[in-house]
């Protein structure tokens, strides 16, 4: 069964079917995601990220005995290729496609093209660059990447996992089948025993070059791909070129646009407290119209709101979470919708000013997903009167 039909659902399916493997399809839009006569005669459960732990078919599928794997286990048995894994609270897609540039390698997982897809499409010797979220590494089993990178860990997502040691658990998950003839990419600090042989980084190691992208958060991105990618066999060129030309990714500190000397800054994806206090370290040298609000994750705002300098000028709060934001932060401005939000903050900017959408909450309140409300909000500069 493959329960789930989003992008890596759909691929998990069809990788199996080509190996004439009889496939149920469980999905929401079908109606038929918790209908346990489904599992009759299934062998294995193959769960989208999406997909809690706690649906139906799932606690169905364990009490039977049957296996539940994530779509990035079963991809992982399928393709014969080296991997190198990615994962943190923060930074990871970006340093995962800045190491798929690095080392021209394609890249899959959470940053949106499933690992299912790539099947029967490499040479066998080809690297794939992963990224890992939490929710793909729950339901791992035997994935083992030859190169597993940590960035941070940090709370997120506890409305899923439900505590923070939880999700940290499954974020170490990354290095659970390695041996010692594999690499383990972690921060300096890290408090974990690693069987592979262990590489630290930190922001003030010495780099071949120093990236293009702004923020010391970058630099630890930045430092973590440097190792990574020495440990995949890259030469101190290849890096330093890769630090130098690699432009970043969308939705991630994106330049919108300038208008009339004020930057319009697209952080959707900071979907937690972490990010934004990134996005903030960022631009601490620029006045700031701070866009925050969303959908809760069932995180503590109070650092956020210890953490607004007075380079802040005004922060404008949006989405399901207003309510608690204006607790914790005094004299926000009510905006309800990010269209009202872009509209008052444009208003009101002065040249030299960044108009800045990190929200530090998911967007399911009203929008699909991060990706949807960073294109509304491009959309919305794009149309402000000249």
């Amino acid at each position: 069964m493959v329960l789930g039909l989003a992008r890596s659902g759909l691929a998990a399916a069809a990788a199996l079917e080509r190996r004439g493997v009889r496939v149920v399809r469980a999905d929401r839009e079908l109606g038929n995601d918790g209908d346990p006569e489904l599992l009759e005669g299934v062998g294995l459960l193959v769960k989208s990220p999406g997909v809690p732990a706690e649906a139906p078919l799932v606690v169905s599928a364990r009490a039977r005995g049957i296996p539940v794997w994530s779509e990035i286990e079963l991809a992982s048995r399928f393709l014969p290729n080296p991997i190198l894994g990615v994962t943190g609270t923060n930074g990871k897609t970006t340093t995962a496609e800045w190491l798929g540039f690095m080392l021209d390698a394609p890249v899959a997982g959470n940053v949106g093209r499933a690992l299912s897809e790539l099947d029967g499409k490499l040479a066998p010797e080809q690297l794939v660059v992963v990224e890992l979220s939490s929710f793909q590494l729950e339901d791992v089993h035997e994935f083992r990447p030859q190169i597993a990178v940590l960035l941070n860990l940090e709370p997120d997502h506890l409305d899923r996992h439900g505590s923070f040691e939880a999700y940290r658990a499954a974020k170490l998950r990354i290095f659970e089948n390695q041996t010692d003839a594999d690499t383990a990419v972690v921060p300096r600090d890290l408090d974990h025993e690693v069987r592979a042989r262990r590489i630290e980084f930190a922001a003030d190691d010495p780099l071949p070059a120093e990236p293009a992208l702004r923020g010391l958060h970058n630099r630890e991105n930045a430092a973590a791909a440097t190792a990574a990618a020495r440990a995949a066999g890259a030469t101190d060129d290849q890096i330093a070129r890769g630090l130098r030309e690699f432009k970043g990714v969308v939705h991630r500190l994106e330049l919108a646009a300038e208008r009339d000397g004020v930057s319009y800054v697209n952080d959707s994806k900071a979907t937690n407290v972490a990010a934004t206090l990134r996005a903030l370290a960022a631009y601490e040298d620029a006045p700031v119209r701070l866009i925050l609000g969303g959908s809760p994750k069932g995180e503590d705002f109070a650092p956020l709101a210890a953490s607004l300098g007075p380079n802040v000028r005004a922060v404008y709060l949006i989405g399901e979470t207003a309510d608690e934001l204006a607790r914790a932060i005094p004299d926000t401005v009510r905006a309800g919708d990010l269209a009202t939000a872009v509209e008052r903050a444009a208003a009101a900017a002065q040249p030299g000013e960044v108009v800045l959408l990190s929200p530090a909450c998911a967007s399911y309140d009203q929008f699909r997903d991060f990706e949807q409300r960073g294109e509304e909000f491009k959309r919305l500069v794009a149309n402000l009167p000249m």
